[in-house]
């Protein structure tokens, strides 16, 4: 049995969940989103546009793999179209700072060229300070994956901890040489 896939998910009020054939199509304030469920293997309950419950019709090791992964990936989609999600990083170095130019994210990070990054449509990008950055959106994997990709412009190094890092990340720092 599945730890994960058998927790009921409960629907906020503004969002709406509709099944057409084998797409779960979920609508909230923040977005839309359409997920792809396979209906040959489990079965989706939806109460009362209240709760939804996915269960497997037959109990095999693939089923067991695959039931509380559809169940995050709905839970995950119903929270992103209520609340959404965030993403905080840091820039930490001398110079370091980032600037909105538009579409593009612009910043220097050291190098002797500014780097630019274009922002994908469906997520929002904030500059508090000139060091600090926020990233919010609908979708869980896509907020990451564009925390992960600036986060690779310029990875945190040992000695000085100079670089971007999400918020409250440890860093595994280094001595220097000693004379």
């Amino acid at each position: 049995m599945s730890k994960i896939g058998k927790i009921n998910i409960s629907i906020p009020e503004k969002v709406k969940v509709a099944l057409t054939g084998n797409n779960v199509n979920i609508e909230g304030p923040l977005g839309k989103k359409s997920l792809t469920i396979d209906l040959e293997n489990f079965d989706l309950n939806i109460n009362e546009g209240k709760e939804i419950s996915i269960k497997p019709k037959k109990v095999d090791e693939n089923t067991k793999r695959l039931w509380g992964m559809n169940r995050s990936l709905l839970n995950n989609a119903i929270i992103g179209a209520s609340k959404g999600y965030e993403k905080t990083l840091e820039l930490v170095g001398v110079g370091y700072r980032a600037a909105l130019k538009g579409k593009q994210l612009n910043l220097q990070l050291g190098f002797s060229h500014d780097v630019n990054y274009d922002i994908p449509e469906e997520i929002k990008i904030t500059v508090e300070k000139q060091t600090i950055l926020k990233i919010t959106g609908a979708d869980k994997q896509q907020v990451g994956m564009v925390a992960s990709k600036i986060k690779s412009l310029r990875p945190p190094e040992p000695y000085k901890g100079k670089g971007i890092r999400e918020k409250d990340q440890y860093i595994l720092r280094k001595e220097g040489k000693k004379k």
